[in-house]
Parts: C-alpha cells; sequence; structure tokens
C-alpha cells in the first residue's frame, strides 16, 4: 500500500474513532471559543462538541512515551517541573498547520518562564519527517499513529478532532484545554494565568474559571 492510500485510511480511521471534521468543535458555553475545565472531585463538569457528547478531562497530565523525530523513544516525564503547552497535530490538518508559527513563537518567548510546547504529531512518520524539511518545527516533537490517538485520548478525548492543545502548570495539573485553532491571544490569555497559578496567586480552580470567561470575551475567531 502507497503513502497516499495509508493516509486516507488513516484518516478514515480518526474519523470513524468521531471525528466530523478536523477542528470543528470548541469546548466553551456557547460552542464557539474553547477552555475545558478538568473534573474535581466534587463536579463534574461537560465538555461541550457539536454532538453534545460529555467528555472528562483528567485533573492531572497523563503519562505517555513516543517516538521523536531521531526515532527516540520520550516519555512526557522528561518535562516534570515545567508548564507544559502539548499540542496534538497531523500534516493533513489545515488549523494544524497555521498554528504552528504561532507556537515557535509561544516556545521562544516563554521558555523563561519554565513553559515549554511540545508538539505531538498523530499522523505518518515519513509524512511529518518530510513535512518538517519544508516548515521548521523548533520545539520538540514526538511522533505516533495509532499510539498517538492514545495519548490523545488519554486526555479524555471522546471524540477526536484537531488541532487539540493542552496547558498544564508546573505540577503536571491540566488547567485548561483547547479543541479547535488556537490563536495568540487565546494562547497568551491562558499561559499568562498559568504563570499565576505557577506564582502562586491564584488556584487553579480560579484560572479556569478566570480562562473561561476571558475565552468567552475575546469572542469566536474565524478560521
Amino acid at each position: 500500500m502507497n503513502s497516499t492510500a495509508r493516509l486516507v485510511g488513516f484518516a478514515l480511521a480518526v474519523v470513524a474513532a468521531g471525528a466530523l471534521g478536523y477542528g470543528v468543535y470548541r469546548w466553551t458555553h456557547d460552542r464557539s471559543v474553547s477552555a475545558s475545565v478538568p473534573a474535581s472531585a466534587d463536579s463534574k463538569p461537560a465538555i461541550e462538541t457539536s454532538m453534545a457528547q460529555e467528555t472528562k478531562v483528567p485533573e492531572v497530565r497523563p503519562v505517555f512515551s513516543l517516538k521523536d523525530r531521531e526515532d527516540r523513544l520520550r516519555s512526557i516525564k522528561e518535562w516534570d517541573g515545567k508548564s507544559l503547552v502539548i499540542n496534538f497535530w497531523a500534516t493533513w490538518c489545515a488549523p494544524c498547520r497555521r498554528e504552528i508559527p504561532m507556537l515557535r513563537q509561544l516556545h521562544a518567548a516563554r521558555a523563561a518562564q519554565n513553559i515549554e510546547v511540545i508538539g505531538i504529531a498523530v499522523d505518518f512518520r515519513e509524512n511529518v519527517l518530510a513535512y518538517i524539511k519544508e516548515v521548521e518545527i523548533d520545539y520538540p516533537l514526538l511522533i505516533g499513529e495509532q499510539d498517538g490517538l492514545d495519548a490523545a485520548a488519554a486526555f479524555g478525548m471522546g471524540s477526536m478532532g484537531f488541532p487539540f492543545t493542552v496547558f498544564t502548570d508546573d505540577g503536571g495539573h491540566i488547567v485548561a484545554a483547547h479543541l479547535g485553532e488556537l490563536h495568540q491571544d487565546q494562547a497568551d490569555l491562558i499561559l499568562d494565568t498559568v504563570v499565576a497559578v505557577n506564582q502562586g496567586t491564584l488556584t487553579l480552580e480560579q484560572a479556569r474559571t478566570r480562562i473561561a470567561a476571558g475565552l468567552e470575551a475575546l469572542g469566536t475567531h474565524s478560521s
């Protein structure tokens, strides 16, 4: 089977897992701009999708391992102690590709705040390696096919869609998750709030409330 046929088959597998389009879901009160609130011990918030399915995002970042661009197996635990921006994407996803320059900017601008961007390409390895020869990705990159889908599912993804970005504090707690294309103002709002959590000036509950309200105030971005 050639690479194109395999890619079509893989895309169909993603659809079968529940995707109705790439980047079409939004986690928010109005289903337009995303901010998910992980479940706490006394609450079970519903994460809205276009199918109104309930998804439970874990409180703490799950542990998983995937291979990097040099074919070395890497554990997400290697970045313990840092706040993470974990971005699930694929080469065939146009919103994912549009995010890359912004993610590169975040990687450079936020390093001094102990924030690291991790890209996770859920795609065929040869396609990813070919793509990054043309488009530079200077932040850590992990690659997976089914194991990449499994990693995304570990974050509570009931229905698959890309791009999907998770933000954690430096203790590994999930502060926010965004399903759909991420924009600079949204990322800055979330990361400024994560920094406040790390500094102890906001609790996780306060941070999640602030992010939800802030994203709603920013309004809907056109694709």
